[in-house]
C-alpha cells in the first residue's frame, strides 16, 4: 500500500459509496422515465435544455459541448443522431468558415416542451419530495463549490 495516499475512512467510504449510487440510479431512473414518457433520451433531454436556455436557441458548437461538459466527438454523434430526427440543425457560421453552430428546430422545442412537465414531476417524486428546503440550499451549495473547483482545475 501507499503511505502517501490519504485513504478514505470507513465513514467517508460509506458516504461517498452512497453519493455515486444516489448519482447512478438518479440517472437511470430519470433516463428511463424521459425515453419512456417523450421518447427523448437523456442526451437529447440534455442539449435541448442547452439550447433553450439561450433566447436564440443557438449556440456555437464548442460552447454547447464546454456547457455540457462532453467530449467533442461524443457531442458531434449526438448531434448527428438529433439532425435525423429533426429536433436539431446545423447552421455553418457566417464568420469563421470552420466554426457551426446547432439550433434548436421548432420540432425541437415541441419535444423539450412536452418533454418538461412529466421530468419535472418525476425530479419531483424521486428526489426533492424527500429533502428539506434547508438540505436542497446546502446540496445546491455544495454542489455549486465543487463545480466551480472543477472548472477552475480544468481551465
Amino acid at each position: 500500500m501507499d503511505d502517501t495516499v490519504q485513504w478514505l475512512s470507513s465513514e467517508e467510504q460509506r458516504d461517498w459509496r452512497a453519493f455515486i449510487r444516489l448519482h447512478q440510479k438518479l440517472t437511470s431512473r430519470l433516463g428511463a422515465d424521459l425515453q419512456a414518457k417523450s421518447g427523448l433520451s437523456g442526451a437529447d433531454f440534455e442539449v435541448l435544455v442547452a439550447l433553450t436556455d439561450v433566447p436564440e436557441g443557438r449556440v456555437r458548437f464548442q460552447e454547447l459541448a464546454r456547457e455540457i461538459d462532453w467530449e467533442q466527438s461524443r457531442l458531434s454523434h449526438q448531434i448527428r443522431r438529433m439532425i435525423k430526427r429533426d429536433l436539431v440543425a446545423r447552421e455553418e457560421c457566417a464568420e469563421d468558415g470552420r466554426g457551426a453552430f446547432v439550433v434548436i428546430t421548432s420540432h425541437g422545442r415541441e419535444a423539450i416542451e412536452a418533454a418538461a412537465p412529466p421530468h419535472v414531476e418525476t425530479v419531483r417524486r424521486v428526489f426533492l419530495d424527500h429533502v428539506t428546503t434547508a438540505e436542497l440550499r446546502t446540496l445546491g451549495q455544495i454542489s455549486q463549490r465543487i463545480v466551480d473547483r472543477l472548472d477552475q482545475d480544468r481551465s
